[in-house]
């Protein structure tokens, strides 16, 4: 009873908030799709996720199929702010949707809605490859709960989110419109971004200093996320920005691990063979 008492005060907090900051939350959903593509991403509904049951991946399938249909073709006009929540709404049995595969206490459990962190996955992926701002975005990434299947995308740059004090928000500063495409098949929840004209810059996610390494009797997985811009006209990086560095505990086997397990940290080892700090000062 306290627990719920306490998410009803999370989520009344939110509604409160939202209230008086009076956000403009985009909302228009037209008929038209937008011409020019920013990007593209399929992503796989069913994966193997260690002893995860079978059928919460079934009824993730399912509770992905209703909520889809809710963002898709919402139009993101400049100055507005896109929420998951707000365009999803709550998840109910009432609403059709079932029990999915949700992360309790850093350990995996089941609960109503479960596995809807794959369709903001895909959301945050697609943004990153666009000039839209992310103003709310809620990470996962101190535990590696499960090993690598199919992975298409960095480990750690995932999304978080419980209706609806956990959201994940997108500002659109720029001057022209964006807009989601989001639908599901039966083996995939497809998303595009569009939008009214192509941008100037195109950019590139790409992983960094990845690798496993022993600490304390425990493994961990550590990675960079790193975001290059390029300039389309003249093709050069005009910046780099790192969006996020992960140091997981890795939750599962290790012998599942498909790669080498350092003793310690890369930099550790360096820092081991280096002189003496009296004898790096200069003179």
């Amino acid at each position: 009873m306290t627990y719920r008492l306490s998410v009803q005060r999370m989520i009344l907090g939110r509604r409160l908030k939202d209230f008086f900051a009076a956000t403009a939350f985009a909302r228009q959903r037209p008929a038209e799709v937008f011409p020019v593509v920013v990007y593209r991403h399929n992503s796989l509904i069913r994966r193997k996720l260690g002893n995860v049951d079978l059928h919460l991946q079934e009824n993730k399938a399912v509770s992905l199929g209703i909520a889809a249909p809710l963002v898709n073709s919402v139009v993101l006009q400049p100055g507005e702010t896109f929420s998951f929540w707000q365009l999803v709404g709550s998840c109910t049995k009432a609403k059709g949707y079932r029990e999915g595969l949700v992360i309790n206490h850093g350990r995996p459990d089941s609960g109503i809605g479960g596995g809807l962190c794959q369709f903001t996955n895909l959301l945050h992926w697609m943004v990153l490859h666009s000039e839209l701002t992310v103003v709310e975005h809620h990470h996962h990434g101190d535990l590696d709960l499960f090993p690598d299947f199919n992975r298409q995308i960095p480990f750690g740059s995932g999304t978080s989110i419980i209706y609806n004090y956990l959201d994940y928000r997108v500002r659109n500063d720029t001057d022209q419109a964006y807009q989601f495409l989001v639908s599901t098949t039966d083996e995939h929840l497809c998303g595009e971004l569009r939008a009214e004209r192509a941008q100037d810059v195109k950019f590139h996610i790409r992983e960094e200093d990845a690798y496993f390494h022993e600490s304390g009797g425990n493994v961990y997985r550590h990675n960079k996320v790193v975001r290059l811009t390029r300039d389309k006209r003249t093709g050069l990086v005009t910046s780099t920005e790192q969006i996020i560095e992960n140091n997981a505990l890795v939750a599962y086997d290790r012998a599942l691990i498909n790669a080498p397990i350092l003793e310690a940290p890369p930099s550790s080892q360096r820092d081991q063979t280096r002189e003496p700090v009296s004898a790096q000062v200069d003179s």
